[in-house]
This record gives structure tokens, sequence and C-alpha cells, in this order.
């Protein structure tokens, strides 16, 4: 039983009618009072003061039956707006959306410097004058959500950052100094699993995603909250060994599996090994196009090594459903079929497993959807997702 003061009971209240209105995007005041079981006169006086604070706006539907027109009630999308940054290798992409999760703007700046004092420079930058454009409305810019690919302690503090090879840096507290609004670190991971169960799959409770991009990260979603670890460090799974006294990793250690099955590994292997200055995914999509037999068998040993971590996460998390965040899968035709041959464990249960259609901006979106949920402090967040 939920006990408290009064004025938490209201908070309560409050977060469980603006879930409502954001679920089913147009609702009546009758239709809130009974899905949530509050009273009419709760939900009259809570509508009230959300509609005084330009969170949520009315209108009057148009039809034809007998009797008053119902007043219909659905979130201010336009009252402020969310901004998520992907701080990833050589890019730092910048998303805004409105409170609805619809992106308005996106922009990234291509960065070589990992020193952190450049890349702040560039967030700090980037964030003001973001916030200058986009004050436009009554709440203006939310919340910013920066996604890091490393670790992120519960308090957001950057311990470290493989790439960059960061050590225990105060992302947050520097920007915050340097800038207005609400700053907010996670790890890249979470935030795509988080934008996958906000925005597509609204079913389920239990969720990893998995990024393959710069790295292997994973993100857990086990009973609509994020499974963190002790420290905050769980899902660091790209430094689970595969291969004993393999491939050497910059964590310390040889044979982890984002050495064998990250995208960026991939691409770069083939570029030094046929000597390229350069080697895309575009020059990848267009050998896989050709049949090309040495890309092919390349591939192979790719989706190989990629199935042996997804086989240990499986038997490790017994998830409701798997996403896997990766451009070479979208390229790679039947590559989750290929990837379930390899799952052959009688032990390894799952319901769903696929390949992210989101694409590159997962990270942003899951950040951006994250901003929103913490400002509209509801316990459950599901948006519509707008191609």
């Amino acid at each position: 039983m939920i006990t408290g003061d009064a004025a938490y009971i209201k908070k309560i209240n409050r977060s469980l009618i603006l879930e409502k209105i954001v679920q089913e995007g147009m609702i009546s005041r009758a239709d809130i009072s009974k899905a949530t079981a509050l009273t009419r006169a709760t939900v009259s006086a809570q509508v009230a003061d959300l509609l005084d604070e330009d969170l949520i706006i009315e209108t009057q539907l148009e039809h034809n039956s007998v009797g008053r027109k119902p007043i219909m009630l659905s979130l201010n999308a336009r009252a402020g707006y969310a901004l998520g940054i992907d701080v990833d290798y050589n890019q730092i992409s910048f998303t805004i959306s409105d409170l609805l999760g619809k992106l308005v703007f996106e922009k990234a700046i291509e960065c070589k410097s990992r020193a952190y004092e450049d890349i702040l420079q560039i967030l700090i930058e980037q964030i003001n004058l973001l916030d200058e454009e986009y004050s436009d409305n009554r709440y203006g810019i939310i919340g910013v959500v920066i996604a890091i690919h490393g670790l992120v302690g519960k308090d957001e503090k950057i311990h470290f950052v493989p790439r960059f090879l960061w050590r225990s840096v105060h992302l947050k507290e520097d920007l915050e100094k340097a800038c207005k609004l609400e700053i907010h670190i996670e790890n890249n991971a979470n935030m795509s699993a988080f934008a996958e169960r906000v925005f597509l799959h609204h079913e389920t409770n239990s969720l990893l995603c998995t990024t393959i991009y710069s790295g292997i990260g994973l993100g857990i979603i086990m009973d609509n909250h994020f499974f963190r670890g002790n420290d905050g460090f769980s899902g660091e799974v790209g430094h689970m060994i595969v291969v004993p006294h393999g491939r050497s990793c910059s964590c310390g250690n040889e044979g982890c599996w984002e050495q064998y099955a990250s995208e960026s590994v991939f691409l770069e292997n083939i570029r030094v090994e046929k000597g390229l200055s350069s080697f895309t995914y575009d020059d990848l999509k267009k050998l896989i196009a050709k049949s090309d037999q040495d890309i092919l068998e390349r591939l192979e040993h790719f989706i190989y090594y990629l199935s042996i971590g997804l086989n240990n996460m499986i038997n490790m998390y017994n998830p409701d459903t798997i996403i896997l965040d990766g451009e070479i899968l979208r390229l790679y035709p039947d590559s989750i079929k290929k990837i379930e041959e390899h799952l052959t464990s009688s032990i390894s249960h799952y319901r769903e497993l696929s390949v992210s259609t989101l694409g590159k901006r997962t990270v942003r979106m899951g950040a951006c959807a994250f901003a929103i949920k913490r400002f509209l402090g509801v316990p459950i967040l599901n948006l519509t997702y707008n191609k």
C-alpha cells in the first residue's frame, strides 16, 4: 500500500494522469478516471493544473451524435524540447525532439580529438547555442541527456571510456557550470535499449539491446527498469572474453568480444588487410551486392562470433526481446536467420530477436525520451515512432 503526505499522493496521481494522456494520445477526463481509478474530482483538479502549466491542451471533437461534444486532452508536444547527445568516436551527434519524441533537429560534428577538454568545449558551445535557439516556448529545452560509450556510474560520473582513454571525468559537473540546463549522463547502450522500449516494444518489460557500432555494449531493461549492477557498470559485454589469448583490447584483456564482433573493428581490419585508405559501410554494401566471396566469408565469421556472445547473454538473462543495433546487420541479407542458426542450445529461451529499425539515431532518440520521462515524471513512457 502506498502511503505519504498529500503532496506525495498528488505527485503520484499527476504522473498516472500524464502517463495515460501520453499513452492514449487523446483521452477524455471521464476515460482517465476509469483507466486510473481516480475520482472525477481528482482528475479535474489535476487536469486544471496541467492546463495552467501548458503541459496539456484541450480539443473538442466534432461528431453527429446527440449530446455534448467530448473534450479530449492531449500532451502539448511543443511546450518544450528534449536534447539528446551521442558522444561517439570521431563524431558528436545532437538531436532535439518535442515532448512526444518527434525529431525536430539533427546535427553531427566531426571530432578527431580524443582530448576531454576539446570535446567538453564542443559540448558547451553547442548546448548553449541550442538552448538559445530553442527557447521559443514555455519550457525551452527541458533537459539534456548525453550518451557515453563507456563506464558511467550511478552517480553519473564517467569512470572510463576505452576509445578516448578517459578516466574519472566529471562531465556533468563541468557542463552544468558552463550551461544553464539540467544535464544527465548515461551509457549509450542503455539509451538504445530505452529507445527500443519507448518507441517500438511497448508490450515487453524484459529487453536486451546490443549496440555493435564502435564497440559492443548492452542495455538491459528488466521489469521496466534499467539493470545497472552494483556501481552502474553492467552491460559492458564487449569485454567478455570469447577467444582466450586472442586479440589485444584497449581494456587490457585479450580476446574480448568486441575485437571480433564490433563493426568498427570489422571495417578497420578489412581496410588494413587490403591496404586501403578507408573502408566504409557504403563500400561494404557494394561488395555484398556483388557477392564478393572474400567479404561474404568475413561476414560469416563476423556472424559466428556475434552469435557466441548472444548465446551467452541469452543464457544469463533469459530476456523476452533482444534487439541488435548495427548497420552491418541491416546491410547483410538474412542476418537474423544466420544468427539464429548458430543459437542451437536447447536451454536458450527468448521470444523475439530482431535488428533495430531506428537506425544510427537510436541512442539520441533514447536520450531524448529519457529527458522527457524525467521531465514529465511518469513511471512508464510509450511514444509513437514517426519515421
